[in-house]
């Protein structure tokens, strides 16, 4: 039924200032990838089966950061699986940053709706119909996956990382004040407009750009809706999270604390 629902929204004619009515909805989804070669099979099949059940017009923008374990010849046979039209292999020779992974990710991007998401199956597709029905209902600007509210939650992982993450998510919202309840998040829907002025403003690297991506929208006066998610730990390859990107956390969040 939530299928039809969003399926009838994206289909429904809406009439621009002329008279016309513009072209359906479509959505490019940008995967960020490094040393994902087990993952990525397993997120393009639950991408394309849930994009595919729920009728909507999509594509997956694969950026591989030149992964050393294959990622790339993987996502080279799944383009010839389900074609160059809806799986996009986009790729760069060395690890340049995630927020010029999304620069780079865009430029190829012909979806008028942009969602970023990890490709080591924390995040799992069967949200994206609520983060796309959210967005309708509210016309938001942004609509953003959060751990924190409602039924949402983190799964897999130890106490320790869990006491980390809650952590700096109440440090974030004590000094930043953002309007939303989950800052490092990274599985959200942007107007492609929206995120392409965003990346324009930030500065930031690593897990922070997440962070300052919503203290600019907030700055910016996008509006932001948020739906409840539940985060799972990666079940293959290593998390990228460790000392260094704590420290770098840290301090970028004084930065943005210093400069907003």
């Amino acid at each position: 039924m939530a299928s039809v629902e969003v399926s009838r929204s994206l289909h429904r004619s809406r009439w621009d200032q002329e008279g016309q009515a513009p072209r359906q909805d479509k959505f490019s989804v940008l995967l960020p990838t490094y040393n994902e070669r087990e993952n990525l099979p397993l997120i393009v099949w639950l991408l394309v089966k849930s994009f595919t059940e729920s009728g909507i017009n999509y594509e997956i923008i694969v950026i591989d950061d030149g992964s050393p374990d294959g990622t790339r010849e993987v996502a080279e046979q799944l383009e010839k699986i389900y074609g160059s039209d809806k799986i996009l292999l986009r790729p760069r020779e060395k690890k340049l940053g995630l927020g010029t992974a999304y620069i780079h990710g865009m430029k190829h991007a012909t979806g008028n709706y942009i969602i970023i998401m990890d490709a080591d199956l924390s995040h799992h597709p069967k949200f994206i119909p609520e983060f796309i029905r959210k967005q309708k209902e509210g016309n938001f600007d942004i609509v953003s996956g959060t751990r924190y509210r409602g039924n949402g939650g983190v799964y897999g992982w130890d106490l320790k990382r869990k006491i980390i993450s809650r952590g700096a998510n109440f440090i974030t919202q004590i000094l930043l004040r953002p309007g939303a309840s989950d800052l490092t998040g990274s599985f959200r829907l942007y107007r492609k407009e929206v995120l392409q002025k965003l990346i324009e403003k930030c500065v930031s690297k690593g897990y922070v750009f997440q962070m300052e991506m919503i203290v600019r929208a907030r700055q910016l006066n996008y509006t932001i809706g948020e739906v409840p998610i539940s985060f799972v730990d990666r079940v293959y390859g290593e998390s990228k999270l460790g000392g260094n990107e704590i420290v770098s956390f840290l301090k970028g969040l004084l930065t943005l604390f210093a400069t907003t």
